[in-house]
């Protein structure tokens, strides 16, 4: 029988899994969402039609980061690694300290995170102040 580890009601417990139980945690994984904790947001020095805009997004195993762009740059910095998966790709990993910008309209993301792993990032933008922070991209 297949063991694996899950976490539940707070604490790591091993418990069996037969083919209804995997698919029982599939679903739920599946369910997971991203999360956006804003830490701050306040305008441009100088410019008040940008506003600079810090946020958390906590991106856990089975939830996808749609892919969208923003209205504005986006500087992220991996706090916490973890693998994801691209479409028809093989998984890579995401690793703490992973850092980068994300250009003006330009389209990203559109990975789900696999395994068991939450991936958190720190992410500041500067955006046009009264459009979404980020929209869908096709």
């Amino acid at each position: 029988m297949d063991r694996r580890r899950i976490l539940a009601r707070g604490y790591r417990a091993w418990v069996p899994l037969g083919a209804a139980g995997a698919l029982v945690l599939a679903g739920a994984a599946a369910a997971q969402e991203v999360k956006r904790t804003e830490l701050g947001r306040q305008p441009v020095s100088g410019d008040e039609s940008r506003e600079i805009v810090m946020q958390l997004v906590e991106i856990p195993p089975g939830a996808t980061s749609r892919r969208h762009f923003h209205n504005g740059e986006e500087a992220f910095y991996v706090l916490e690694g973890g693998l994801a998966q691209m479409p028809g790709q093989p998984s890579k990993e995401r690793p703490a300290g992973e850092r980068g910008i994300n250009r003006r309209g330009v389209p990203h993301a559109g990975y789900t995170v696999v395994g068991d792993r939450t991936v958190r990032i720190l992410s500041v933008y500067v955006v046009d102040k009264g459009k979404p922070l980020q929209e869908a991209a096709d």
